[in-house]
């Protein structure tokens, strides 16, 4: 299913028992179950987060002795350790959940200065208004990035040079900051990620066949999800944007250019520690090649 090179030892075990029972499977159903077993896999640190937030939203007491936010920061440290303990994650995704931990959580230190959102107040983990679990919310993206790049064993044609990417990522970080104060360039930066990206697709194999689609539309479905766990996040009430502070209601669609940007950030870091790769010459194989 992937290059067992770059497989953690469960993965290579759990690749090894889908090489002798998918077989047995439907070609269509196989490799559906495979996408979706490895998309569940990749988004296991996110997903795990994610019901942290939501099980302390509902379960949490408000007496506690230990605040919720600082609760979730155990949680989520937790979460890392065993991660690492149970070696379900790889050297490299560490370090790639550590640069985005800092990324994020600088930007999210002048982003509640400035009074983009809120989190709820409480405990003693935070810097200024931040909890410190906010950080590995971004880890959260990183970690599902670099995982999906080995589990998918992803190579792009037509790839942009990386100091072009470079030069874009670190204009859509500066802009988060600087629209505040002068003019907001964030649709011109899209404009510049489409040009850039325009003709580089994406080559993923799931189990037996491998499948193409564009960069673009990847940006696109995972900064969707992205909106999707935003709203899961405001609703359970782990921070507010200004205008739900009088009632939860969903995040404005236009977010999704901000998550667009963010993809673009996102990629670029996970691209100093897994550099893109062309396709390989003899393989996908025609039949089992596919378009999207």
């Amino acid at each position: 299913m992937a290059d067992r090179r770059e497989l953690t030892r469960l993965e290579a075990v759990l690749d090894a028992f889908a090489d002798k029972s998918l077989p047995r499977v439907p070609a269509g159903i196989r490799e559906f179950l495979a996408f979706g077993i490895k998309q569940a896999w990749a988004c296991l640190f996110g997903a795990l987060m994610l019901l942290a937030i939501i099980a302390t939203a509902w379960l949490y007491p408000d007496d506690a002795a230990i605040a919720r936010n600082d609760f979730l920061v155990i949680l989520a440290v937790l979460i890392q350790v065993g991660m690492l303990v149970a070696r379900l994650e790889t050297g490299r995704e560490l370090l790639v959940i550590i640069v985005f931990h800092i990324v994020g959580t600088g930007m999210e230190i002048f982003k509640t200065a400035v009074g983009s959102w809120n989190y709820a107040p409480g405990g003693v983990l935070h810097i200024g208004a931040v909890p410190l679990f906010t950080g590995f919310m971004y880890a959260a993206v990183g970690s599902y990035i670099v995982r999906v790049y080995r589990l998918f064993d992803l190579r792009f044609s037509h790839y942009p040079p990386r100091w072009l990417t470079v030069i874009i990522a670190a204009a859509i970080y500066i802009n988060f900051f600087t629209h505040h104060f002068i003019v907001d360039l964030r649709l011109l930066l899209v404009v510049a990620t489409v040009i850039a990206f325009f003709r580089c697709r994406m080559y993923f194999h799931i189990h037996r066949r491998t499948l193409t689609m564009p960069v673009l539309l990847a940006f696109l479905l995972v900064a969707f999800f992205i909106w999707v766990a935003e709203n899961i996040g405001t609703a359970a009430g782990a921070w507010l944007y200004p205008s739900q502070d009088d009632g939860w209601h969903l995040v404005p669609l236009t977010k999704l250019v901000a998550w667009f940007l963010l993809m673009m950030i996102s990629v670029v870091l996970v691209t100093f520690v897994h550099r893109p790769r062309p396709p390989e010459v003899h393989r996908p194989e025609p039949p089992d090649t596919y378009t999207c």
